[in-house]
């Protein structure tokens, strides 16, 4: 049976044969597009091999599916110092602190940036090869099977056990009450409630007092079960409807909180059917979309083309929709193709349009087997 190039790739940095690395990963370009560890693990092994034209762009592909991975963000801050570009290297070590305070790079980083002020003496410091030392860790190894499965059976058993007894008597929340942090300071004060309806204007949705409430309070539901998606939905109709202003102020403040999902993340899913029928209702839902590519543009830090939704199946084309990634990725226009991106409402000819800003595409050969069954 043939090894996984991800885990040979990742077994092979672990000994410091990053080349060995890249030379494992490189060829399985298509296998793992859209792939968080395979970009993540490609980028750092150019990073270790100093290679910081291909880190740099590998890293940042990284960043498209995981924004806050902090992981991530280091590396791309290495490569920011070593260029010379010190306050974008600050900026994202300050963002890294924001989520772990006392994680142990940034720290080391922001104290090497203090003590060597300047290009020069960052220069400096860096041509002493000790750059190295703020380099993010690599993906862990994992544990040889039989242990790892009679751990992880004998934990789950332990834990099951133990969170039954706890639960029970009310010293641990029981499954499915935990709480997503923020959603506490999003509930409507009874003031926003008795705010007046807005009277004046054109609105997409005219709405009752208690239409407005229930979609709210729907859309904290769902944002509290990770559904982010289908919070959006139930938000954009109370931004475009008659709702009070105070209630559109949460519903933009809860929109600020939400989080950019992964192709394995994803939970609500909508059709481009839906989507086209009512833009504004979707506007800024995040999809995943199965078709082909056509008048592919690719550029050095952008690609864009044509995207037929739906004819993966080389049978029915559903829609055609501009698709923007905002970096550049190698596209087949002969395969079928998966894309995650972001909706945005446009004005055309014949009406309310879309087009797609690209986050992550998949153009595995997965992908084109599926398609011919």
């Amino acid at each position: 049976m043939k090894s996984d190039p991800l885990l040979k790739a990742n077994r092979l940095a672990h000994r410091g044969n990053y080349d060995g690395a890249i030379k494992t990963l490189e060829p399985e370009v298509n296998r793992y597009y859209g792939s968080f560890t395979y970009y993540y693990l490609l980028g750092l092994s150019y990073l270790h091999s100093k290679v910081f034209g291909m880190a740099l762009t590998y890293l940042r592909l990284a960043r498209e599916i995981r924004l806050t991975d902090i992981s991530t963000l280091l590396g791309l801050a290495a490569l920011y110092l070593n260029h010379g570009d010190t306050d974008r290297a600050v900026d994202l070590y300050l963002e890294v602190q924001e989520q772990d305070e006392k994680n142990r790079i940034a720290r080391r980083a922001l104290k090497v940036i203090r003590k060597y002020p300047g290009p020069e003496n960052m220069s400096a410091w860096i041509e002493s090869g000790r750059l190295h030392t703020l380099f993010p860790p690599l993906p862990k190894l994992p544990r040889q099977p039989g242990r790892l499965a009679a751990a992880v059976t004998g934990g789950a058993a332990v834990l099951l056990i133990s969170g039954l007894i706890l639960g029970r008597a009310g010293i641990l929340p029981v499954p499915g009450a935990a709480r997503r942090p923020g959603i506490t300071d999003l509930a409507l004060a009874r003031e926003d409630q008795d705010a007046p309806m807005q009277i004046d204007g054109s609105y997409r949705y005219v709405l009752t007092r208690n239409q407005v409430l229930d979609n709210y309070n729907e859309a904290r539901r769902l944002f509290a079960s990770y559904r982010d998606e289908a919070a959006r939905v139930s938000l954009n109709r109370i931004l475009e409807s008659n709702a009070p202003e105070p209630v559109k102020n949460k519903s933009r403040l809860l929109l600020s909180y939400m989080e950019p999902p992964g192709f394995d993340t994803l939970k609500d899913r909508f059709s481009y059917a839906e989507v086209i029928q009512e833009p504004g209702l979707y506007r800024d839902c995040h999809i995943v979309w199965r078709g082909i590519a056509s008048n592919i543009e690719v550029q050095q830090i952008h690609t864009s083309f044509d995207f037929l939704v739906g004819y993966d199946t080389r049978r029915t084309v559903e829609g055609i929709v501009r698709v923007d990634f905002d970096f550049a990725i190698p596209v087949n226009p002969e395969r079928p193709v998966e894309i995650l991106g972001r909706v945005i409402p446009v004005s055309g000819e014949r009406g309310p349009e879309i087009r797609i800003q690209g986050i992550a595409l998949n153009q595995a050969g997965l992908l084109e087997q599926q398609a011919q069954q």
